[in-house]
C-alpha cells in the first residue's frame, strides 16, 4: 500500500513554495533532499510533480552499471527527439552516450556549454522542474553540469535527492556539488529523517482504519522500522489481509532490518544465511545499490580484479544470469548484505 505524506506536510509546502518562486519571477531555483535510502525522498519529489503543472520536467539519474559521463543527461535525452537540439551531432553523440560517437572528442569546457545550451533548448520558456535523482551516484562531469545549471537563469525548480555525501562514492565532490547548490540564493535544503512514533501510529490508523491500532502497537512497529518509510510500508504489504497484530509477528527479512538505536530484533526475525563469504556479502550489499566494479572496488578498497572474481562467485553460488538478478534474487529471499562503513544501504 502507498503510505500517505505524514511528517512529510512540512517539505511538501516548501517546495511548493519554491516552485511558486519560479512559477512567479523566474531563474533556476535549487531544491535539495537528502536522507537515508527509504526516507520518501523520491515520494516526496512524485506528490510535488503531482500538484505543479510545469512546462516541462526533464529528469535524470546515474547509471547503474555502467557509469559514464554526462549520465543525467543521457537520460533526460534518452527517447526524445534531439533533432532540433542547438548541438552538433557529434557533440550530442558524446552527451547522449550513443554507441556510434566520433573518434575526435570535444574538450570538457565545449562540451559542458553545450550540454548547458541543450538543457536550455528543452526547458524553452519554461517554467519547468529538472529532477536530479541520486545526485550521491552522479558522475563528475553531470555534477558539474547541475552545478552550472543553478547558476543560470533558466525559469526552473531544479529538484536534487541525494543520500548524504558520506555514503556516496566519492563523498567529498558529493559534499562540494551540495553545498555549491544550497549557496545558491533562495534555495531549499531539506533532510529526510526517520517518522517518530506519532507518525506511525497515524500510518498504522490509515492502513486499519476500523480496527483502531493501540499506541502500543504503534511503538512497537516504530521501533521495528526504525521510523523509515519503506521499511513500513514493506511490512504493510507483508502483513496485508491480517490484522495490525500482524504488523508485530511478521518476520522481518534482513534487507528491512533498522539499525542505530531503533534496531530490534525478535527471535521470529532470524533469517538463514546463504553460504557467502563477508566479502561476498559485502560485494552483494554494492551490487544491491547499482555500483559497477569499479565503483565497488573503491567503496570496499580492493581491486578491479578482485571484485570481478567476488561477482563470478556470487553468480554461480546462487545460479544467477545476471549481477543484477543476484542482488535480486538476495533481497526477495532476505539475505542480509553486510556493508563496509562507507557503504550504508
Amino acid at each position: 500500500m502507498a503510505v500517505p505524506m505524514v511528517g512529510r506536510a512540512a517539505a511538501l509546502d516548501e517546495l511548493r513554495r519554491a516552485w511558486q518562486r519560479v512559477d512567479d519571477e523566474g531563474g533556476c531555483l535549487p531544491a535539495v533532499l537528502t536522507g537515508e535510502p527509504g526516507t520518501g525522498k523520491s515520494a516526496l519529489v512524485g506528490a510535488l510533480l503531482q500538484d505543479v503543472r510545469p512546462g516541462a520536467v526533464l529528469t535524470g539519474a546515474a547509471r547503474l552499471h555502467s557509469p559514464a559521463p554526462y549520465d543525467w543527461l543521457a537520460a533526460v535525452l534518452a527517447g526524445r527527439d534531439t533533432d532540433a537540439l542547438p548541438v552538433p551531432p557529434d557533440a550530442l553523440a558524446w552527451l547522449a552516450q550513443r554507441p556510434d560517437v566520433p573518434r575526435e572528442r570535444y574538450t570538457p569546457e565545449a562540451l559542458l556549454r553545450l550540454a548547458v545550451a541543450a538543457v536550455r533548448a528543452l526547458v524553452g520558456a519554461g517554467p519547468a522542474v529538472l529532477v536530479v535523482e541520486d545526485l550521491h551516484a552522479l558522475d563528475p562531469a553531470s555534477l558539474n553540469l547541475i552545478g552550472e545549471l543553478a547558476a543560470t537563469d533558466l525559469p526552473t525548480l531544479l529538484l536534487v535527492t541525494s543520500r548524504p555525501p558520506d555514503d556516496a562514492v566519492s563523498p567529498q565532490l558529493a559534499a562540494r556539488s551540495l553545498a555549491r547548490l544550497s549557496g545558491v540564493p533562495g534555495a531549499v535544503r531539506q533532510h529526510l529523517g526517520a517518522l517518530d512514533a506519532g507518525h506511525v501510529a497515524q500510518i498504522i490508523a490509515h492502513a486499519y482504519p476500523d480496527a483502531s491500532p493501540s499506541a502500543q502497537l504503534a511503538s512497537a512497529v516504530w521501533r521495528r522500522t526504525g521510523g523509515n518509510p519503506y521499511r513500513l510500508t514493506e511490512l504493510l504489504a507483508m502483513a496485508a489481509g491480517r490484522g495490525p497484530e500482524a504488523l508485530i509477528d511478521e518476520p522481518l527479512p534482513g534487507y528491512l532490518q533498522p539499525t542505530g538505536q531503533h534496531a530490534e530484533r525478535s527471535a521470529g526475525d532470524q533469517v538463514p544465511e546463504p553460504p557467502l563469504t563477508a566479502r561476498e556479502r559485502e560485494v552483494l550489499g554494492c551490487l544491491a545499490e547499482g555500483m559497477s566494479n569499479k565503483q565497488i572496488a573503491r567503496a570496499l578498497g580492493i581491486s578491479v580484479r578482485t571484485v570481478t572474481v567476488h561477482v563470478s562467485n556470487l553468480l554461480r553460488k546462487t545460479g544467477a544470469s545476471s549481477r543484477t538478478e543476484v542482488a535480486l534474487r538476495a533481497v526477495r529471499a532476505g539475505t542480509p548484505a553486510d556493508r563496509h562503513p562507507s557503504v550504508h544501504g
